[in-house]
């Protein structure tokens, strides 16, 4: 039996800055409900990547998400299409409340009647956002900013995620909780293209794993074989713990 289709179909994609690439022909699938990640060094073009297949940054190449061509698509339809970004800087709105950040990531669902529902949903899975709901998101605390990020893309119905390196600046214990949520999120249908500097935990999560090296895609596999392959622990796993300070 063939394997389904994947819900993102990455193909020979090539970002430039400039006369600077940044990325090149760089291809990549994530299937219906699983977690892949993409490590690598700083530099590579992580990020780049997720920017540019949210249509925040000009490519080439194919970029098909749920069967359809989104090459040419605005960020915009993109989202409505179920394709959502989670930055790595969070890109909150300080002096909102917790409330109305989320709100916002709901505004192409905007004459949808079942904003409310998903609010609720998001509070019961956050529940320090909602204690914290009438609270400036400037005045939360690195996990909760972080909380309220994933919280504000989940508004939009996602589904497929785009994770940014979710786990920067956190304490071990939030990083520890911030992956819990990402196996959550798995389990519930959400499929997510997680990008980690965290190298040892996202493949603890992920099924399959990408490492980008100066642009380039230089090795791919389930993510079991990645832990072990000698390349990768020598460049990225070393012995050290998923969860270290």
């Amino acid at each position: 039996m063939k394997d389904p289709a994947p819900i993102l179909a990455v193909e020979r994609l090539c970002v430039s800055y400039g006369k600077v690439p940044a990325l090149r022909d760089v291809t990549l699938r994530v299937a219906a409900g699983s977690v892949v990640t993409v490590i690598g060094p700083n530099g590579a073009g992580k990020t780049t990547l997720l920017g540019a297949i949210a249509g925040l940054l000009p490519s080439r190449g194919v970029l098909r998400c749920f069967g359809d061509e989104v090459a040419n698509s605005p960020v915009e339809a993109r989202v409505e299409h179920g394709l959502v970004l989670v930055p790595e800087k969070r890109e909150l709105f300080a002096t909102m409340s917790v409330a109305d950040n989320l709100r916002l990531g709901a505004f192409v669902r905007r004459r949808d009647g079942a904003v409310a529902a998903t609010l609720a949903e998001v509070y019961a899975r956050f529940p320090r956002l909602a204690e914290r709901r009438g609270q400036l998101a400037g005045t939360l605390s690195g996990g909760e900013r972080q909380m309220l990020a994933l919280g504000r893309a989940l508004m939009a119905r996602p589904r497929l995620l785009l994770l940014d390196e979710p786990s920067l600046g956190l304490a071990p214990v939030i990083v520890r909780e911030i992956f819990d949520i990402i196996a959550a999120l798995r389990a519930s249908g959400v499929a997510i293209l997680l990008i980690e500097q965290n190298a040892r935990a996202a493949l603890q999560v992920a099924d399959h794993g990408y490492v980008l090296e100066a642009g380039e895609c230089v090795l791919e596999g389930p993510a079991a074989a990645l832990s072990g392959d000698p390349r990768v622990i020598a460049s990225y796993l070393g012995h050290g713990k998923a969860f270290q300070a």
